[in-house]
């Protein structure tokens, strides 16, 4: 018995990397392509980030431009609105990710409930539709639904606020038109996890006298999990990428206080005021902190993954 134990447990060894090209270079082939993009577009125009370090001018080129190592960072953080921008960002990143992170998760749970396939394919429908409106449609929407004089919101409140001024609504109106764009769209993957779940699990639980929410807590949640996980992972990478587009949209001078972030600083520094050194040094700085907070959830999530949720 030992003997036969063992050997179940030789694993076979791998074959060499020369026999795994031969016999499978179309797959080998087939990566090579995606590489290459990933490598001209993704990796070449890194050598323009040591512009943040130069004062870069167009006339001269970017080795020609003269090398000033941290100042543009310096000026950055010593500006007097450096620490709000940071702090709109995060919060507005963290409130963010938080409010519409487990949306999807329980719009699919709710939707694989359903059992007639006409009215959950009209519910899917309905729910995905809004994804494809583009952000300047939606920002659009948003001050008609706002405005002040015939705005439904304040039509059913029975005032004539102005939202788009009040620098606390800022952050609700950027996360719930955020959830109700994009919740139907992240619920997809979702309910295609949801779909290879063995249903001989639910037929079991049903016979041992298992509710729909236990069923739902002791299935449909540990099944979602993993994917969960990875999505989370994936969202913490770009925390602090706030939506460019939207908050340059909605942004006003009443409510900056609470919307001014960095994406619209850098764009603002770069684009319209041609500072293309001291915008790519801000950049950089953003990225660097993406950067650090993926290694942060990524560490954390491992660790999560490990313990038992049910």
């Amino acid at each position: 018995m030992k003997s036969k134990a063992k050997t179940a447990a030789v694993t076979v060894p791998k074959p060499p990397l020369g026999k795994r090209l031969k016999d499978n270079w179309q797959l080998y082939l087939l990566l090579l392509i995606p590489i290459i993009l990933t490598f001209i577009y993704k990796y070449i125009p890194m050598y323009g980030i040591q512009i943040a370090f130069r004062d870069y001018k167009a006339s001269r080129g970017i080795l020609g431009s003269k090398w000033v190592g941290m100042e543009w960072f310096e000026r950055f953080f010593t500006a007097p609105t450096c620490a709000r921008m940071i702090r709109n960002t995060v919060l507005l990143s963290f409130f963010s990710l938080l409010w519409s992170f487990p949306v999807p998760i329980i719009l699919s749970l709710c939707i694989n409930q359903l059992r007639f396939a006409k009215y959950k394919r009209v519910v899917q429908t309905v729910l995905y539709a809004p994804h494809f409106i583009s952000t300047m449609v939606v920002c659009g929407m948003i001050r008609i639904f706002l405005s002040p004089s015939g705005g439904l919101i304040n039509l059913l409140l029975h005032t004539s606020i102005d939202f788009l001024t009040e620098s606390s609504a800022f952050r609700t109106i950027y996360i719930a038109s955020g959830i109700w764009q994009d919740a139907g769209w992240g619920c997809i993957i979702y309910l295609a996890t949801l779909s290879a779940v063995d249903t001989s699990l639910y037929e079991a639980a049903k016979v041992d006298g298992a509710s729909v929410f236990q069923r739902i807590m002791a299935i449909d949640v540990p099944a979602l999990l993993p994917m969960a996980i990875l999505n989370l992972i994936m969202s913490a990478g770009s925390l602090m990428n706030v939506g460019f587009e939207k908050v340059w949209l909605l942004q006003t001078d009443l409510n900056k206080a609470t919307s001014d972030v960095i994406a619209v600083y850098v764009y603002q520094q770069g684009i319209e005021n041609a500072k293309y050194s001291y915008s790519t040094a801000v950049g950089l700085f953003n990225t660097a902190v993406n950067i650090i907070l993926l290694i942060i959830v990524n560490q954390i999530a491992k660790r999560a993954s490990d313990v038992d949720f049910v």
